[in-house]
């Protein structure tokens, strides 16, 4: 049996030499960094971003540490410029449906100037409207319409008076109405006088009040319709007065959306309810009821109705720069799709359109979405939601508390708005693994998986990535300038957490740590530079900090109450090594391993295994020691 080779100390820790960097310090690097090590990754992103196309959403997976949120996010903001601005989007009251607020599409930056122009109509519009209402001419043509009824209403009775006194009757006006009486010489007939008469004149006289009593009450039976017919005059003139005053304000706002369809369709609708119900415009004040809420168009309040013409900006898209790129750190339902809101008004809850709050998918439509897998699967209904708008292509947004019957009110179903988003999870491989095995659409909606290295190569070039790392860090959180040194023991200590001589790790939080942390020794020691001497103590200072278990353990092993015989030898016991990880640091510490034959069916009993205190660790060995005095 050959003899294995000696490992030299030199092959126990691979040196970087210092010399091989450029610079003296940090400060002479750019602070710009790139991405190194993660070209599988970066092949998977670029792939996933560029296929527009359903079900081509990513999933960055891999160690927390490794840098995925700056990757991608370095990735997606170099590439979002570069798309085209998505539109701006805004609800608006649907006159046909109040209960289904319609959601209007706008080139970007344009849902702002509508929202302005329709708050500055109708506040123009209760200072126009009353003005308008109050002229001479719409006096004069109200008063001529009204006498107009009077003269007819009077020529109608005046009629009827001609004929009575023509038969000698007279028309009698009192409080209950109209009656009729005989006279005789311009004087009304005393009853005792009249039953005095002959019969044959007082049935004559009865005949004609009888007939005079029909043609009254026929003339009566027309006022109701002469005054519909008025009323209708009077809403024609008060509908031609308030188009002439909203006409020009319309037309001015039309002007400015004529290239926009949807728009001049709800422009339509507006001047329609506004000239049905002028009469809001003419209200000076009115007390709101209840505290619901601050009157949007005048602080002493005004008709709640005028609300309805305000424009509900859900995405102003005028100051972005390409396609939006949003990282949502709260998951939640509420802040994917949206919310619809509720106050309090006499203790009851009510909303309308201008309660809709838009969610993150909102913000991203037309972009990128990133989202923390575990956060999102930790918030109630979030994932169902994030997979309903993804499989429907449409942002729905539905009240939780009506949905599920938590509380009993009147709520809104506002119409959807179509989706365009690029989804990117972020998440641990064994999340990710687990999705992929039990939830059947998680497949369907996340085709593209970015599986980041845990560690990458290492040479020359991942030195330099290391040192302008080094460097970025140090620029952007305003640390003092690292020395070459210094970067060299830090890329030694990467390799080290590689657990590989010829690797370095990719754990980008642990450098960065570590980078802070040496920072943070060498302005303790008053020094302007970070030496390897500053990381060297830190790292000291690491080991030093977990090491209580560590030491308590050794300290056992001195005294005696673990006994470990490190001389001579003994049969069937031997001494073995046991890797402890606390965290993130791992040490060894000696063991003893001690085997008893006897007769029997040749098995390996393991008492551990037995009595079930040993782990699957510890069985895996003793099934592999089995495995190998079976063989022997």
């Amino acid at each position: 049996m050959p003899v294995p080779a000696k490992l030299l100390p030199a092959q126990l820790f691979n040196r970087c030499d210092p010399g091989e960097f450029s610079f003296e310090t940090t400060a002479e690097l750019d602070g710009s960094t790139g991405i190194a090590g993660q070209e599988r990754a970066l092949d998977a992103i670029r792939l996933g971003m560029g296929i527009r196309r359903d079900g081509f959403n990513l999933f960055a997976l891999g160690p927390s540490g490794t840098g995925k949120e700056s990757t991608v996010l370095q990735f997606l903001k170099a590439i979002a410029p570069k798309a085209s601005r998505p539109d701006d989007w805004c609800y608006v009251y649907n006159f046909a449906k109040p209960r289904n607020p319609r959601a209007l599409r706008l080139p970007p930056g344009e849902a702002c100037k509508l929202s302005g122009d329709m708050d500055h109509l109708v506040e123009t519009l209760f200072s126009v409207m009353p003005t308008a209402f109050s002229s001479e001419e719409y006096q004069a043509r109200e008063k001529e319409i009204g006498e107009s009824l009077q003269e007819k209403q009077s020529s109608a009775i005046e009629a009827i008076e001609t004929d009575a006194e023509e038969h000698d009757i007279t028309l009698i006006r009192t409080p209950g109405g109209f009656a009729f009486a005989p006279v005789r010489e311009g004087k009304v007939i005393a009853p005792d006088v009249y039953m005095q008469m002959k019969q044959e004149e007082r049935d004559q006289i009865e005949k004609e009040t009888n007939r005079l009593r029909d043609s009254l009450q026929s003339v009566m039976a027309q006022f109701p319709k002469w005054q519909r017919e008025t009323a209708d005059k009077i809403k024609e003139l008060n509908r031609e007065v308030s188009a002439f005053a909203l006409k020009p304000l319309m037309d001015e706002i039309r002007a400015k959306f004529r290239e926009i369809e949807a728009v001049q369709r709800y422009l339509d609708e507006v001047e329609r309810d506004m000239i049905e119900n002028f009469a809001q415009f003419l209200e000076k004040e009115s007390q709101e009821e209840g505290g619901f809420m601050p009157p949007p168009f005048s602080p002493a309040g005004r008709r709640r109705s005028a609300v309805r013409y305000r424009v509900n900006v859900m995405i102003d898209n005028s100051q972005l720069d390409g396609a939006p790129v949003i990282l949502e750190d709260k998951p939640a339902s509420l802040n994917l799709v949206g919310d619809i809101e509720h106050a309090a008004q006499m203790g009851t809850l009510i909303t309308d359109f201008t309660l809709i709050k838009p969610g993150a998918l909102h913000r991203a439509n037309g972009g990128y979405l990133i989202l923390d897998a575990r956060r999102l699967l930790l918030e109630p209904f979030a994932w169902e939601a994030l997979k309903k708008a993804l499989r429907t292509r449409q942002i729905r947004i539905e009240s939780l508390a009506q949905l599920y019957s938590l509380v009993s009110t009147i709520s809104l179903e506002p119409e959807p708005i179509p989706l365009d988003v690029k989804v990117v999870l972020l998440g641990e491989r064994r999340l990710y693994y687990l999705l992929s095995s039990y939830d059947p659409d998680f497949n369907e909606l996340f085709k593209i998986a970015a599986d980041f290295e845990n560690d990458m190569e290492r040479n020359a070039e991942t030195h330099l990535a290391y040192a302008r790392l080094v460097g970025s860090i140090a620029k952007r959180d305003k640390l003092l300038p690292f020395e070459r040194d210094a970067v060299a023991r830090i890329v030694e200590h990467g390799s080290r957490m590689a657990g590989d001589a010829t690797r370095l790790t990719t754990n980008l939080q642990a450098i960065r740590d570590l980078a802070h942390e040496a920072e943070y020794h060498a302005a303790q020691g008053g020094r302007a530079l970070v030496s390897a001497d500053d990381v060297e103590a830190m790292l000291e200072a690491q080991r030093y900090r977990a090491s209580r278990i560590q030491e308590r353990m050794r300290d056992s092993m001195m005294r005696g109450a673990i006994l470990i015989d490190t001389s001579s030898e003994q049969v069937g016991q031997i001494n073995g090594l046991s890797v402890y990880s606390l965290g993130e640091e791992s040490f060894g510490t000696p063991s003893r391993i001690t085997a008893r034959v006897r007769l029997g069916k040749g098995e390996v009993i393991d008492i551990e295994r037995e009595v079930e205190m040993g782990g699957p660790i510890h069985s895996k060995g003793v099934m592999i020691l089995s495995g190998f005095l079976g063989s022997r």
